[in-house]
């Protein structure tokens, strides 16, 4: 079994299986985030290596037409704060067989809540990557990360790059 280290409420993935063929990054942009530096990028930038280096999706997801379109790789636009809604993200998960999503951009309490809710209505096995994430209002972080937290994790799981990084760079399942 395989679970990224120090995430709460639970081990995630929830069933241990941590496997790259199944894992997918979804970066959210906002219209917030139209302006450089406004997420910490450094972290969310590195992750992105990481993930399709071990073979996992990385998708940018921009919600209300928000941040610069992506220079290469796999994007989607949602014209709410939702990723999924009126959107492509869930049919191109289905199909490349993605079923453990990692959440991070900005805003957390708006574009990046609101996609993860979604995804676990769906089914996905959700980890907000909370450190790599951008809260509009820094007072609202802890109310927004303990709504995912709350009753065993309805939403998913929260965690940090790092030890998503180590889980994904370990030996043991690679």
């Amino acid at each position: 079994m395989t679970h990224v280290a120090g995430t709460t409420p639970y081990p995630w993935p929830w069933h241990g299986e941590l496997d790259a063929q199944r894992l997918a990054l979804l970066l959210i942009s906002c219209p917030a985030t139209s302006q450089p530096g406004e997420w910490p990028a450094a972290p969310a930038e590195g992750l992105a290596s990481v993930i399709r280096e071990a073979g996992g999706l990385v998708v940018d997801v921009r919600v209300r037409a928000g941040g610069p379109a992506p220079a290469s790789g796999t994007s989607v636009s949602a014209p709410g704060w939702d990723g999924f809604y009126a959107s492509p993200l869930d049919t191109l998960l289905r199909r490349a067989g993605r079923d453990l999503l990692l959440l991070a951009g900005c805003c957390m309490e708006t574009g990046v809540h609101s996609t993860m809710r979604s995804a676990n209505d769906r089914g996905y096995e959700c980890l907000l990557v909370a450190d790599a994430t951008r809260a509009a209002q820094e007072d609202l972080r802890a109310g927004a990360v303990s709504t995912i937290e709350m009753s065993g994790g309805i939403f998913g799981a929260v965690g940090a790059t790092t030890a998503v990084t180590t889980a994904l760079t370990s030996k043991e399942w690679i």
